[in-house]
């Protein structure tokens, strides 16, 4: 008798109560460093009670089931994985980050808001008007990123930059769309797509760039050691602060709505020297 009651209130302790709502449910898609340094930028703003599960413990997580018993006031989801997971979630808010099928999903789903992987267009025409840039390539997967290329335009337009782009639907076509610029471009913007750029293909874009001697702008800076002249990197830890910002707007009564996504506010601009200085594309200070 006395092992039973120890087990029930052993299970009492692990099991939030029904009487005992959070604030914020945090899905988290795996243990990773990068999602750990923007936690910690999310805990630095107002402390909002919460659960987190990392979806990559555990075989099999109902996170339907979850939000029902536990009753959280909110959702956030980091990596695709948690994005995923959450979608089962209708009839409470959800606030996704790190994910790149955030804005496409977001359209099916008016319950789900967040901030992008994406960094604002203008940042990087600005940087491209700079290094003297004036038609630019670009691959895009459209059933992806379609949304992005018409914002890419419009702050094309406005840097005085035309945009050369091409479709890929598959990966294997990436290198011949690559071909295809060949002499009609001066720079290539290379966007976080996972059609137009995989693990077998980006080593082409920059293949491209030393035969044509171009610059590639890029997304991470993993790839300023491949060949890329620069790149915009999202601040975690400001990601975190924003989102931070979003989560206690809707703890506090503002609803999602479809304009709802964001851009990342903090970025980081990074460059290779040598590169800019082969390719004579000097950027100012």
């Amino acid at each position: 008798m006395r092992r039973l009651v120890l087990c029930i209130v052993a299970l009492a302790l692990l099991v939030p109560s029904l009487a005992r709502a959070y604030d914020l449910l945090v899905l988290q898609s795996k243990r990773n460093p990068a999602y750990d340094e923007m936690l910690k930028g999310f805990s630095e703003r107002r402390n909002v009670s919460r659960r987190v599960i990392v979806l990559s413990d555990y075989a099999e997580v109902d996170v339907a089931r979850i939000a029902r018993e536990d009753r959280p006031t909110l959702i956030l989801a980091v990596g695709d994985t948690a994005l995923a997971a959450a979608r089962k979630v209708r009839t409470i808010p959800v606030v996704a980050l790190m994910s790149l099928d955030l804005r496409r999903l977001q359209a099916v789903q008016p319950n789900l808001t967040g901030i992008d992987m994406f960094v604002a267009p203008e940042n990087y025409c600005n940087l491209l008007r700079q290094m003297k840039a004036r038609r630019v390539g670009i691959l895009y997967n459209p059933a992806r990123n379609g949304w992005y290329l018409r914002q890419a335009r419009q702050a094309a337009e406005k840097a005085g930059i035309t945009l050369v782009a091409r479709e890929v639907t598959d990966p294997r076509d990436t290198l011949t769309k690559l071909a295809s610029l060949a002499g009609k471009v001066d720079a290539l913007w290379m966007l976080p797509d996972v059609t137009a750029v995989t693990r077998e293909t980006a080593e082409a874009y920059f293949h491209f760039s030393q035969q044509q001697a171009v610059p590639v702008v890029s997304f991470a800076a993993n790839y300023l050691g491949l060949g890329a002249a620069a790149v915009f990197e999202i601040d975690r830890a400001a990601l975190g602060r924003q989102a931070n910002e979003m989560v206690t707007s809707l703890l506090d009564g503002d609803a999602v709505d479809s304009t709802s996504l964001r851009f990342p506010r903090g970025v980081v601009l990074k460059t290779n020297a040598g590169i800019l200085r082969r390719l004579g594309a000097p950027l100012e200070e």
